[in-house]
């Protein structure tokens, strides 16, 4: 038997040589069981084929029953055979019969074989069969064997799919990393609401490869050391960036990600591959399936993201091969394109032409993550946490993403594009129902005037300002800007940007949240040690006050900024009057600084408190007599209240925001703000949602501000709501002991016709 390690690239060679012989394609079949056998002392060499209803047929062999080629067939998911198939992993065993999945099959005469070694036959993502060799004597095939195994399907894979083989084109694709022949219903996370229907376009392509031999080794090595040594330098230059440059967590998987790059090992493996005859496309594939399948038997957490990295740079360095480096965002975009990624930054979001963007999903991003965040500002429904997405998806799928449910249908059966057709014409309607009533004044049946303002980050939200019906911004995220920058903005860029934004209002009013960073929002560029309950840790302005030089520079860049105009801003994360009370000596210095230099000044100067951390609740008398106004930020304080992550899913439903305790904690402060005369707007989600947006109102509410695509449905409820008849009953909600007043609040909507515009449902038959 030849040496471990030359039996690979002997077998390569030899499958090479069948392949360009002349004969049909189930003769170079039969010749492939026997080069296998002879070469790997194997007693039995067998290949099954994937049939279109998940079947498997055995359609070459060597040493079982010749008769029963063709005549063998294993149902889906049966056997050893179907075990592999199904799970698309490989299958190493010493006394196959006593394997639990093992099914004995009379017409093969395979009863007196014990070791057994089956790979999956993989080509771009789809499961086309299963090659597997068998001896008399029980042993455990060696890693070595296995990898050559799984290297020789990888020709195999191609010569099934090339269409020389009768009957095997007609190949099903199903199973782990199946791309084709059936709907795929993936599960996620939803980052940000709301239905999209179109087409998979991939942020970075994939790269599958089709060419597997190569008649000029050394030219692939060449090949391979030249994209090996850009791989190399554009992972040393993203290092030497000046956003990740500072240490911090993020430097050590950095770190950690360069080291992988340049492993001797990781190479050697891929230039051994491309000396056995493989293309340089194709030794990269080779070992990234060796290590997929040798790193996830393991259990250790560590592994799996080690592996994720090493995924990564092989995609890398395939798209370096085959000289595909860009993103999608450069190339012609469909219509309705649905963004597949396995993460993403902010930046590259803003990259993608925001007219032809549906939706996005991504494999790895959770809700805090930040291009989560820039989702949700540009209104686009976004899932994430989508396991596999990347694996599943071919670029130009059909798709359908419903963000609310979090789900992703893959391919979806006409009867569920027609259901959720249902939905989005459901919403088309309604949303020509709101642009009818933009410049309708937002007044309930019994004469009372709610302000409805639209929360803003980016400068790309101003367009909907005038296009929404919004009085003004009532939350404008001055982080947003700072988390898509690659460095600190300096002051006359943030002037510069506080400016425009002030100027596409037109007059409107713009309230100003000063920088909110910390928590779930941290910047790449500015050091933060790592904390453990970071969204009750060192943020917002608890973290200004610390860096005082930080926010200095935004307060003379609004003052600058709203030179001859009224500034609005308020402080994010006030848990005691003394913090509110430090920030406005601040802003009152640099006011006086301003007039020392005859800058010219805004013509007001309104600074207001976010109630949001509930130690405010008990000194909101003091609280009101210093601030100009208030918000509230429903978004932490009802997680604050509750205890409860609101980016853990498993708390997300837990617990009711229209719960009768939050409720009293809300009009505690509505009845605090009345006191001492001072304006009170609500900022939150709550805010935008049309039964949530009614409870407010009835508290006493008159100023609310929500994403601009809440602004229809919230308008729309309030022209058909008698605020009085609302107030009298929430006086009896208040009270109540139940977990929640939602249902309450439903029968009310009901009964006195308030249009919440509840969509229609999907039929549960079609999912």
């Amino acid at each position: 038997m030849p040496p471990p390690d030359a039996g690979p690239m002997i077998l390569i060679r030899r499958l090479r040589q069948i392949m360009a012989e002349r004969g049909t394609g189930q003769a170079r079949l039969d010749k492939i069981v026997k080069q296998i056998a002879n070469l790997m002392v194997a007693e039995v060499c067998s290949i099954y084929v994937r049939r279109a209803d998940g079947s498997l047929e055995l359609f070459a062999n060597e040493g079982l029953n010749p008769e029963a080629i063709h005549r063998t067939h294993m149902k889906k998911g049966e056997g050893l055979v179907g075990l592999i198939a199904d799970t698309a992993e490989a299958v190493n065993l010493s006394e196959a019969q006593s394997h639990p999945a093992f099914s004995y099959r009379p017409e093969t005469g395979e009863e007196i074989y014990h070791s057994f070694l089956g790979v999956p036959v993989i080509r771009a993502g789809n499961v086309l069969g299963v090659l597997v060799v068998q001896n008399r004597t029980p042993r455990h095939y060696s890693e070595d064997e296995e990898e050559g195994l799984q290297t020789t399907a990888m020709v195999l894979a191609e010569h099934l799919a090339s269409g020389d083989v009768a009957g095997a084109a007609q190949t099903g694709a199903t199973g782990p990393g199946a791309r084709g022949g059936r709907v795929n219903l993936i599960k996620g996370d939803m980052l940000s609401d709301g239905i999209a229907m179109g087409h998979i376009v991939l942020h970075q392509p994939r790269i599958t490869v089709r060419q597997l031999l190569s008649d000029n080794p050394a030219g692939e090595g060449r090949r391979l050391s030249v994209a090996i040594e850009t791989l190399r330098a554009t992972i040393d230059a993203m290092l030497e960036r000046r956003e990740v440059s500072e240490p911090g967590e993020h430097r050590d998987v950095l770190e950690t990600y360069r080291m992988f790059a340049h492993d001797n090992g990781w190479v050697g493996r891929i230039e051994e591959a491309v000396g056995a005859g493989l293309t340089a496309e194709a030794a990269v594939e080779r070992v990234r399936n060796d290590m997929r399948a040798r790193m996830l038997k393991r259990q250790d957490t560590y592994w799996k993201e080690r592996f994720r990295d090493l995924d990564d740079l092989s995609d890398r360095l395939l798209r370096i091969l085959a000289g595909k480096t860009g993103t999608a965002a450069s190339e012609a975009l469909p219509d309705d394109t649905i963004l597949v990624s396995r993460n993403m930054g902010p930046a590259e979001l803003l990259d993608y032409d925001r007219n032809k963007l549906r939706g996005l999903v991504i494999e790895e991003g959770g809700s805090a993550s930040h291009v989560a965040i820039v989702a949700r500002a540009l209104g686009i429904p976004a899932l994430g946490q989508a396991d596999n997405i990347i694996e599943l998806a071919e670029a130009g799928d059909a798709a359908i993403l419903d963000a609310d449910s979090g789900e992703l249908h893959l391919r979806p059966s006409q009867d569920l594009v027609a259901a959720y057709s249902d939905r989005v014409r459901f919403k088309a309607r309604r949303q020509q129902r709101f642009a009818g009533l933009r410049d309708v004044p937002s007044v309930t049946r019994d004469g009372i005037k709610i302000s409805l303002n639209m929360n803003a980050g980016l400068f790309v939200d101003m367009a909907q300002l005038a296009a929404s019906g919004a009085e003004g911004v009532g939350l404008f995220r001055t982080e947003l800007e700072f988390m898509i920058s690659s460095g600190l903005p300096m002051k006359d860029r943030q002037t510069e940007m506080y400016r425009k934004i002030l100027d596409a209002a037109e007059g409107r009013p713009v309230v100003f949240r000063s920088l909110d960073i910390g928590g779930d929002k941290m910047l790449p560029y500015l050091r933060h040690d790592k904390e453990e309950n970071p969204a009750m840790g060192w943020r917002a302005v608890r973290m200004t006050l610390d860096r005082s030089g930080l926010f200095r520079a935004q307060l003379r860049a609004l003052i600058k900024a709203a030179a001859g105009r009224d500034l609005r801003l308020m402080l994010p994360m006030i848990s005691q009057p003394q913090e509110y009370e430090r920030a406005r000596a601040m802003l009152e210095d640099e006011i006086a600084m301003s007039r020392r230099f005859g800058w010219p000044e805004p013509g007001k100067i309104h600074l207001g408190a976010m109630i949001e951390v509930p130690a405010l609740l008990m000194q909101l008398d003091r609280i009101f007599e210093l601030a100009d106004f208030a918000s509230i930020g429903s978004n932490d304080l009802i997680q604050f209240l509750f205890a409860a992550d609101r980016n853990n899913p498993r708390m997300a439903k837990r617990y009711d925001p229209l719960s009768p305790a939050i409720l009293r904690a809300l009009k505690m402060i509505v009845d605090a703000a009345a006191r001492h005369k001072r304006p009170l707007t609500l900022c939150g989600e709550l805010a935008g949602k049309p039964l949530e947006a009614m409870a407010l109102i009835g508290l006493g509410f008159r100023t609310i501000s929500m994403a601009a695509a809440g602004l229809g449905p919230v308008k729309t409820m309030i022209l058909t709501l008698n605020a009085a008849q609302l107030s009298e009953r929430m006086g009896a909600l208040l009270a109540s002991e139940a977990a929640s007043v939602r249902p309450a609040l439903l029968a009310f909507a009901h009964d006195h016709d308030v249009d919440l515009g509840i969509e229609p449902a999907v039929p549960a038959g079609h999912i």
